[in-house]
Order: structure tokens, then C-alpha cells, then sequence
């Protein structure tokens, strides 16, 4: 063994195998942007991509070999010449280039889709990794489908591609086959068998066809792997690679157990994970792992009262060592008392118990038409009209003008005057969003924004939910109604009111 087998390498391959899955293609800047955000994170080696798949890819590896710095950048190649060769010309200017040949080793990919024998397959991974060996001192080998391969025959192939000078054995689970137990001890096999074993690093490439790739990858690591490769947010082919946050955190939180770490700065992960959402334009569920909205947020009122007893009651990580700035306590339908009561104390009110009671009943009727009750939502229960009702909507509409939208907007101000505006945008979204900023004269930047359907058949309603971050602090608001539109405005004006009221001098807690 090794010195470094305390260390797992982690190898990014969201601008490779999560940029080629339907609906997150990224463009060279956006590549580029995400690759930087990779190295702040701490990734060990980013798979930037495939240069000889197209005249794109070749000059976003270019630049990225070229620009980011701290990381190992590597470049995709099939066992071909000409692969290799264009991913030597990508690396050129690299401080830290890794070359990653691969060949399929499956008796169904043996058969189906190279139409080669198992000695054909060996001499083209010794070429290939020879070839890339010219080139680089880091060349990375993978038998694509690994887990459907024979293991004899693949010891055959590591054996070969090992004393061609391969330095990282790769074994994808390429369709997302596998099992915990059989990957762990295909790794054990490996390593006892494979020639040089302890001279080169054993790495994982899980697929989630069967929501297993993470739970894979960290059985894999028990079978000896000191590489994983992943992606921010599971993004992959089909069902998705590794989830790297989750890869991350399970293995800090259960260290004790895996005995194993990684060097990516945890508290980057969500901001991380946002950035690839704002660049592809695709919002992770709600309930993922890490980085959905509701990872750390909290409904039910006997989960509350836990957490304001002690934390460690429901959660096993600090929002803080992922990036968010505290857990949510949330107040709806199954919140009790005792975690409205503290809401109300952190936003500033003290409450007779007859008054507590009165804004609890109030709280729970609007939980008829709406999910969750803000800050905004309690304030105004509590203080009725003393500081008014905020802006609202009187009127809107959304004109088509072929490559734009217009939308007008009447709204109430909070002394219920009347103020109407026009906007233009590039889709319904946009010109209406532009449309209240003017309005309102409040703007902001959004971090989030999702719609979905509550309810089914005639009394489906949709709510929309979007959140901004300004100076260091979210700002959330929801919107229901029967037109999904309108609760987009209607949420839009949750935050603008709330961040009005801010200014206003009124203190508004967040998190619990």
C-alpha cells in the first residue's frame, strides 16, 4: 500500500459525462466558469472532456488546461490515435495533464460493439495507454462495463494496461448494474490479483440506473478505491453519476467508519451546486440530499421541537459545512406550537397565550392555500395593518411579440395607490419579473425559482417558490393560484415586500 491510501481522490467529471446528458449541455465560457468553481472546490482532477468529439470540446479543454490552475485536468480518449492525440494537443498547456484512455471489456460490448476478441481488447489498451504515455506521465485506464465484465479477463487487461504505464485503474459500473457487496469485492479481487496493485490507484465510476451509485462508490472505497469519479449533483447519463456532495459528506460525517477523507472544501458545495444550476438552467428536487431546499429544513412539529431541544435530535451535519447558512425550521401545517412561538420570539414578539393562540389558528387556515408560512406571513398576522399589506397585484398581462414577451402590471401599493409599468423580456418569466422590478422599484437577482402543481384535477393549483440572496442573506417567497403566472408574481412580490419591510427597520429571522 500506498502513503496517500487515507486520501480519496475525487474526479470531476460533471464537464464530461454530466455535460453530455440530455438537457445540461454547457457552452466553452460556461465550461470554463464551472472549472474554475471545480478547483476553488478542491476537486483533485477535473475530466474537462472529450476533445476529439468536436472542434467545441477541444478548445474548451484547450482553455481550461490552459486557465485553471491547482487541479489535474484531464481529457477523454477512446483507445484510438487519433483520440489521443488531439487530447495531448488539448493538455498541451496544463501544468497537471492526465490523459484517460478506455475500451470496452464486457462480452456484450466485446461482441455488440467493437466486434473484437478478448486479445484484440488487450492490444488495444496497450497501445493506447503506450501512446498516451508519450504524451503524458499520468495516463488514467478504464474498461468501460466493467461490472458485467469477466474478472479474470479483466486482471488480463489491468495487467496490461498497468505495465504499459497506466498510473489509475478506473472500474465504471456503467450501466448502473452493480450492487454494494459485489462492487466491494470485485475491488478486494482486483487488488489482490492485478499485477502492481500497489503501485497504482483503484478508482470507482458509478451510474445510479438503480439509485446506488453513491452507496457503489462507498463500497467501493471499503474494497480498496482511492478514487471515486462523480459529478456535482449526480448529473450523468440516463439516471446520473455519483452525487460528489454526497460521496463528500458521507464520508466526513462517517469517517469513524470509512476511516477516509477528501480535500473538497465542504462549505462550497452549495454554491457550487447552485452555479451549475443557474448554468444549465436545471434545479436539483427539493428534497436531494445536501443541497435541496429542504436538506436541512424541518415541518413536523415533533422534529422542531427536537431541534429546539438540541439539534443533533434530527440532523447529523451542520448546514454551515455545506454552505447553507443554518437549518429551517418551517412552519405549515404540521408545525406546533412551540416552534411558532420561537419564530415569532426571533422576529420579536413575545405573545400572551391567548394572542399565540389566535396567530397559530390564523397560520394554520392559510396553510389551506398556501405550503409553508413565511416570516412576511406572521408578521402580518401579528401586526395586522400597521404596516400595510405590501404590494399586490390588481391587474397583468403578457403580450407575445415574437421574440419577446411584454408584460404590463397594475399593482397596489402599500398605501394603496395604484402604479402600472410595462416590460420587455425574452419569455413570459422574464418580461413580467422585469416588469414588477419597475413597479416596485425593488430588484434582485434570483437564486431559485420552481414551479409545480398542487392538487389534482379541477381544484389544481399551481405555486410557484423562488428565492434571491442579498448580502449574504435568502430571501424566499411563494405564490399560489390557478394561473401559474400569477404565482410567479405573487411570490416575486413575496420577496420584494419582505425585503421593503427589511429596510424598513423590521427584523426578520430566517432560520431557526
Amino acid at each position: 500500500m500506498n502513503n496517500t491510501q487515507d486520501h480519496v481522490r475525487i474526479f470531476d467529471t460533471t464537464l464530461r459525462d454530466g455535460e453530455q446528458s440530455p438537457g445540461f449541455t454547457m457552452n466553452a465560457s460556461q465550461k470554463i466558469a464551472f472549472a474554475h468553481a471545480l478547483a476553488d472546490l478542491g476537486v483533485d482532477v477535473i475530466e474537462a472532456g472529450f476533445p476529439n468529439s468536436s472542434p467545441a470540446d477541444f478548445n474548451a479543454v484547450q482553455t481550461i488546461a490552459r486557465e485553471v490552475q491547482g487541479a489535474t485536468i484531464a481529457a477523454l480518449a477512446r483507445c484510438h490515435p487519433g483520440d489521443i492525440e488531439a487530447c495531448a494537443r488539448a493538455l498541451h498547456e496544463a501544468a497537471k495533464p492526465r490523459i484517460h484512455v478506455f475500451i470496452s471489456t464486457s462480452p456484450l460490448h466485446r461482441e455488440h460493439k467493437l466486434g473484437m476478441s478478448k486479445a484484440d481488447v488487450i492490444e488495444r489498451t496497450t497501445m493506447g495507454v503506450s501512446l498516451a504515455r508519450k504524451y503524458v506521465e499520468d495516463v488514467e485506464f478504464s474498461a468501460e462495463d466493467a461490472l458485467r465484465s469477466e474478472r479474470e479477463f479483466l486482471v488480463e487487461v489491468f495487467n496490461a494496461a498497468v505495465a504499459a504505464g497506466a498510473r489509475t485503474l478506473n472500474v465504471p459500473d456503467t450501466v448502473g448494474y452493480a450492487t454494494p457487496d459485489e462492487i466491494r469485492e470485485l475491488f478486494r479481487y482486483l487488488r489482490a490479483n492485478v499485477q502492481g496493485a500497489d503501485d497504482v490507484i483503484f478508482s470507482a465510476h458509478c451510474h445510479n440506473d438503480l439509485g446506488l451509485a453513491v452507496a457503489n462508490s462507498l463500497a467501493a472505497i471499503e474494497g480498496g478505491a482511492r478514487q471515486v469519479e462523480c459529478t456535482i449533483n449526480g448529473i450523468g447519463e440516463r439516471a446520473g453519476n455519483a452525487a460528489m456532495e454526497e460521496l463528500v459528506m458521507a464520508l466526513k460525517v462517517r469517517g469513524g467508519w470509512y476511516g477516509v477523507d477528501t480535500r473538497i472544501q465542504t462549505p462550497k458545495l452549495l454554491d457550487t451546486s447552485r452555479l451549475l444550476s443557474r448554468i444549465t438552467g436545471i434545479q436539483v428536487q427539493r428534497n436531494k440530499a445536501i443541497v435541496g431546499l429542504n436538506a436541512f429544513a424541518h415541518e413536523s412539529g415533533i422534529h422542531q421541537h427536537g431541534m429546539l431541544k438540541n439539534r443533533d435530535t434530527y440532523e447529523i451535519m451542520r448546514p454551515q459545512d455545506v454552505g447553507w447558512p443554518d437549518s429551517q425550521l418551517v412552519l405549515g401545517r404540521h408545525s406546533g406550537r412551540a416552534a411558532v412561538a420561537d419564530r415569532l420570539r426571533q422576529l420579536g414578539f413575545v405573545l400572551e397565550d391567548a394572542q399565540l393562540d389566535q396567530v397559530i389558528a390564523d397560520a394554520k387556515a392559510l396553510t389551506q392555500t398556501q405550503h409553508v408560512i413565511t416570516d412576511a406571513d406572521l408578521q402580518m398576522l401579528v401586526e395586522g395593518e400597521r404596516y400595510g399589506p405590501g404590494w399586490r397585484i390588481a391587474a397583468m398581462s403578457l403580450i407575445d411579440e415574437g421574440q419577446h414577451t411584454r408584460a404590463h402590471v397594475e399593482l397596489s401599493d402599500p398605501d394603496n395607490h395604484r402604479v402600472q409599468q410595462d416590460a420587455r423580456g425574452d419569455g413570459p418569466i422574464a418580461a413580467l419579473f422585469a416588469a414588477l422590478a419597475r413597479a416596485t422599484g425593488v430588484d434582485f437577482e434570483l437564486e431559485s425559482y420552481e414551479v409545480h402543481s398542487m392538487g389534482i384535477g379541477r381544484d389544481a393549483r399551481g405555486e410557484a417558490n423562488l428565492s434571491a440572496r442579498i448580502a449574504g442573506e435568502t430571501w424566499t417567497g411563494q405564490g399560489t393560484s390557478r394561473d401559474v403566472l400569477e404565482a410567479s408574481a405573487i411570490a416575486w412580490l413575496a420577496v420584494a415586500n419582505q425585503i421593503q419591510r427589511a429596510a424598513s427597520h423590521l427584523r426578520f429571522a430566517i432560520s431557526a
